[in-house]
């Protein structure tokens, strides 16, 4: 990170927008048996555990967790996961990541999916900058900040949540 840097959220407002996220996804599915999240690695994971925990709480629909890890230097798609995709046929499914910023990762993380029947595709981020190269938006977001290519957004996660921030340098 750079010495000179502004603190954008910090634990208790990233786990506010975590909140609000979960409960936008919850209205969105009332009537799904089950569905899928996915957390891009390795900072979209984080956000996606969270998110299965309070869904866990208050959704009557039951949540599976799939990592994907993806090549974001290749220039075609690359990618791996925790799971057999087979286990998203026709359900919903939600791709987490923790910034969107030209739309490169998003994008690979759509391309996933593209073979597999689904009921729904929906897309999160904690932060959206706006600066999008590639056509996708995002379905749920917990702050869109207008910032200058130059700048960059660091978002710190760890696992027990206490040193969790995000912070534009």
């Amino acid at each position: 990170m750079p010495d000179k840097q502004l603190l954008i959220l910090n634990h208790q407002q990233i786990q506010q927008k975590i909140d609000r996220i979960a409960y936008q996804i919850l209205e969105d599915n009332f009537d799904e048996q089950e569905i899928v999240i996915a957390g891009i690695l390795p900072q979209g994971n984080l956000i996606a555990q969270r998110l299965k925990q309070v869904l866990k709480n208050i959704a009557p629909f039951s949540c599976t967790m799939i990592n994907i890890q993806l090549d974001k230097q290749s220039s075609n798609l690359q990618f791996s996961l925790d799971t057999d995709i087979g286990e998203c046929n026709n359900k919903v499914v939600i791709i987490v990541d923790d910034v969107l910023n030209s739309g490169k990762t998003l994008a690979y993380g759509l391309g996933v999916f593209l073979d597999v029947p689904l009921k729904k595709l929906r897309t999160v981020v904690l932060v959206d900058r706006n600066h999008k190269s590639f056509p996708v938006n995002t379905d749920f977001s917990g702050i869109a900040l207008s910032t200058v290519l130059k700048e960059h957004v660091y978002v710190s996660l760890s696992e027990s949540g206490e040193e969790d921030a995000v912070y534009l340098g």
